[in-house]
């Protein structure tokens, strides 16, 4: 763990209860006047804390100072046509780890309807990937309904796709299909979008795809 995250991180005190406690005092076995970093994901600071009374179940943290000590994320958008999402839930860790700064997930035609992604369940995802990577601020994350309202607001999407470019480095916001790809309709649609795609005449899957790209462009 890098840091622990609190939201009132930066408060001249802390209380640390539930899974925080268990997690620090039963697991990492801090004690009585050690120090500990804390972050609150909203700035770039680590505020170190003087762990004080460690109770039965509530510990009483004590600011002693705070560094500013950036460790964000890029500023890469993915548009993530929806999958299982058990399979996004076993994948967004490492892509918080790559630095993606947004993804929008987005019901497209071969999405399955009854994938719904829970936005806290995934925020809790991110925030604990944060705490052990380091990194400072909190990825975006969004569920859009129609793939129609993003390419009306956003112009610079580039696609993956079979037949796209395979030399791309300049692109910050990319749309990944399910699994089957984009419909008929999707591609009739995105036939003036900018295509890219990789070096392999392999089939990945839509994860697959998604880090492959983080990692490109990002790392």
């Amino acid at each position: 763990m890098q840091f622990l995250y609190d939201p009132d991180a930066g408060a001249q005190r802390l209380s640390v209860s539930g899974e925080n406690h268990k997690y620090l005092f039963k697991v990492r076995r801090f004690r009585e006047g050690e120090s500990i970093g804390v972050r609150n994901l909203r700035n770039d600071f680590l505020y170190h804390y003087r762990i004080g009374e460690i109770g039965r179940r509530e510990a009483v943290l004590e600011l002693t100072d705070a560094v500013e000590l950036p460790r964000r994320g890029g500023r890469l958008h993915l548009i993530w046509c929806i999958i299982d999402t058990k399979v996004i839930e076993r994948t967004l860790p490492m892509l918080n780890q790559t630095g993606v700064g947004r993804i929008t997930f987005v019901y497209c035609d071969r999405s399955q309807k009854n994938f719904k992604p829970d936005l806290k369940r995934l925020e809790k995802i991110l925030i604990n990937s944060c705490q052990q990577c380091g990194r400072s601020d909190l990825m975006q994350i969004e569920i859009s309904d129609r793939l129609d309202d993003l390419l009306h607001a956003y112009e610079d999407i580039a696609v993956l796709d079979f037949g796209g470019e395979k030399e791309w480095n300049e692109v910050e916001r990319v749309l990944i299909g399910c699994e089957g790809g984009f419909s008929d309709g999707e591609r009739e649609k995105l036939q003036n979008s900018y295509k890219i795609g990789f070096k392999t005449d392999l089939i990945l899957k839509s994860e697959t795809a998604a880090l492959t790209i983080a990692a490109k462009l990002l790392i």
